[in-house]
């Protein structure tokens, strides 16, 4: 199984994903930097954040992107007519490239869903060439306050979600120093690890709620299948926690943090 991520088309991950990845791209790039020319690799690209970013260095020669779900990568290819982005489906645990390919590899937010992590780095060092710049940014367990105010609420008030489309633990590699140990088991040199912090912000109530209800994963069909009387119970709930205690509806915004890694092929 070469994706644990449950998808649910592109535009219900732009609403609950993709645009906290558009803004975690520049911090992201800033880090692992970007070659003077070439051909990268935007391994696990998604609907394109990352892949736009570099799109917009005239210098790359080429930008190669793979994800395992069609329908995202034929939305990229729908937001660019940049002749240098290649947008194809794919599995980043085999990525079809030749051996040292390319002049930086990349993963945004992706590692963690992947079935096997290791495999995956050690792909990404595969088609690196020598010297190249691989990075890979994941969420950090603890560094999501919105996820984990939303789902803390769930369990709350409906403890027999647990194990039905809620998270049971935090994920592999969402700890600190675990993305780092998996670079440097694979062979990369000049191991570097440190945080990226973004601040997800959100309209009001709505643009909250309804993306992590109806976003990615199978929390939906559990709260659908709910009696009214229970699905509003959790909704007020929801809404008193956003809220935090006021009246009134309108933007709040929650600090979010990343690990990101470097290394050299």
């Amino acid at each position: 199984m070469p994706s644990t991520f449950v998808a649910k088309g592109a535009e219900a991950y732009e609403a609950s994903m993709g645009r906290w990845s558009q803004r975690l791209a520049a911090p992201f790039l800033d880090f692992a930097g970007v070659p003077s020319c070439g051909r990268v690799l935007d391994a696990g690209c998604g609907t394109g954040s990352l892949t736009l970013s570099l799109s917009a260095y005239p210098e790359m020669e080429a930008i190669e992107a793979i994800d395992f779900e069609e329908d995202f990568a034929a939305t990229l290819r729908m937001r660019t007519d940049d002749p240098r982005i290649n947008a194809q489906q794919g599995d980043v645990c085999a990525l079809p490239y030749e051996d040292q390919t390319f002049d930086a590899v990349y993963s945004l937010l992706v590692l963690y869903f992947v079935s096997d992590a290791d495999r995956a780095v050690q792909e990404m060092r595969r088609v690196s060439k020598p010297g190249a710049v691989a990075a890979a940014a994941v969420w950090s367990y603890d560094g999501m306050p919105s996820w984990r105010l939303f789902w803390d609420t769930v369990r709350a008030i409906e403890p027999e979600a647990s194990g039905k489309g809620i998270p049971t633990g935090r994920r592999p590699l969402t700890a600190e120093d675990e993305l780092r140990q998996v670079f440097e088991n694979a062979g990369f040199a000049d191991v570097a690890e440190t945080t990226l912090t973004i601040t997800m912000r959100y309209a009001g109530f709505d643009d909250f709620w309804l993306p992590k209800v109806y976003g990615q994963g199978t929390f939906a069909a559990y709260f659908d299948a709910l009696p009214k009387a229970r699905r509003d119970r959790l909704l007020e709930a929801m809404r008193a926690v956003y809220l935090g205690g006021g009246s009134e509806d309108g933007p709040r915004g929650f600090e979010s943090v990343a690990f990101a890694v470097r290394g050299t092929a």
